[in-house]
């Protein structure tokens, strides 16, 4: 029996290395009267209007050994496994429907992407070195593409992006990164605001809650389903703006977990860590405009497990694996 439980850690020791090596403030404002008034928590579409965005999405997986080196494997190697791309870009709308939907050009105006291998950098492009434009990465600079926006913030359609597309083609590492930010799966989440809440029941008081669905994948680890919660703090004036501010705190969705239940294999593995995790965000919307001034949701997971035969029992090993995501929007001009 002994064997096979220190067989069985040895085993977890390397589908944790698999896993981290798979592709991975403003300025002061007062309270607004009339706190109790309804507001309408979406976006407005002025045709011919444009605003310049930042956009960052994160994500990190590590595995860390806790414990006295000399319990620590010969072959294990821990480290980060992550990708950051920030992208800069101007939204310009072309034409609404007055039904809730919009047609925006958006123009890449600077980009950058850091890409890492077990805390080894593997990709850094940044559009601000002149020497990076030259690059397949450095083609996005100046393109653009046309998408369909609803009230609500999400990208209901990709409409063209072929001439995009079309200068960054190529067979290089380079090129095929260049592209894959262009597909339409990329653009969507890149653009899509999930913070708001769905049409038909986005007129709220201060203290009133919407919420969101959303399913996450951890690879070897399974996924999980979280009611992403987001309470209508307080809206507060700014010069001549209003801005409602809101706090979003996740908490595991019922609704869905039967689902991703009958979907998962992993669900085994991953019931052997102990596991922590948390899932806020934070939106402030400027209701005058109908414009995002700031959103973002950052997912942070933990798991842990000792040996349960450790060779100190003074200083016993264990494992530590963390994932993080990170997704912001925020308007810069």
């Amino acid at each position: 029996m002994k064997q096979i439980r220190i067989f069985g850690f040895a085993v977890i020791l390397v589908l944790c290395v698999l896993l981290v090596t798979a592709g991975c403030a403003g300025p002061s404002r007062e309270p607004s009267r009339g706190q109790n008034a309804t507001v309408t928590l979406a976006l407005k579409f002025a045709p011919g209007g444009s605003t310049a965005y930042r956009v960052i999405r994160e994500t990190d997986k590590g595995v860390e050994w806790k414990g006295p080196e000399s319990s620590r494997p010969k072959n294990f190697t821990g480290g980060h496994t992550s990708n950051k791309i920030e992208m800069a870009f101007t939204q310009h709308i072309q034409n609404a429907d007055g039904a809730g939907k919009a047609v925006a050009k958006i123009t890449i105006t600077g980009l950058k992407y850091l890409a890492k291998v077990k805390d080894q950098v593997t990709l850094d492009f940044d559009s601000s070195r002149e020497k990076d434009l030259s690059t397949p990465l450095g083609k996005l600079v100046g393109q653009s593409y046309t998408i369909e926006l609803t009230a609500s913030g999400q990208v209901s359609k990709v409409i063209d992006a072929a001439e995009a597309r079309a200068a960054v083609a190529g067979e290089s590492v380079l090129s095929k990164t260049a592209a894959n930010l262009l597909s339409d799966g990329s653009i969507k989440e890149l653009h899509a605001l999930a913070g708001l809440p769905a049409a038909g029941k986005d007129e709220l008081r201060t203290g009133e809650s919407w919420s969101n669905l959303e399913s996450v994948s951890f690879d070897l680890m399974g996924a999980k389903a979280y009611e992403k919660i987001y309470t209508l703090q307080e809206v507060q004036e700014a010069g001549n703006r209003r801005i409602a501010v809101a706090r979003m705190k996740a908490v595991p969705s019922a609704e869905m977990a039967k689902e991703l239940h009958k979907e998962q294999n992993t669900a085994a593995f991953s019931n052997m860590f102990d596991n922590t995790e948390t899932f806020t965000g934070d939106l402030k919307l400027d209701l005058t405009k109908g414009q995002v001034q700031q959103w973002n949701e950052t997912l942070e997971t933990q798991w842990f497990i000792v040996d349960p035969n450790p060779k100190d029992p003074q200083e016993p090993a264990a494992l530590r694996m963390t994932a993080t995501r990170l997704h912001s929007i925020e308007r810069i001009d």
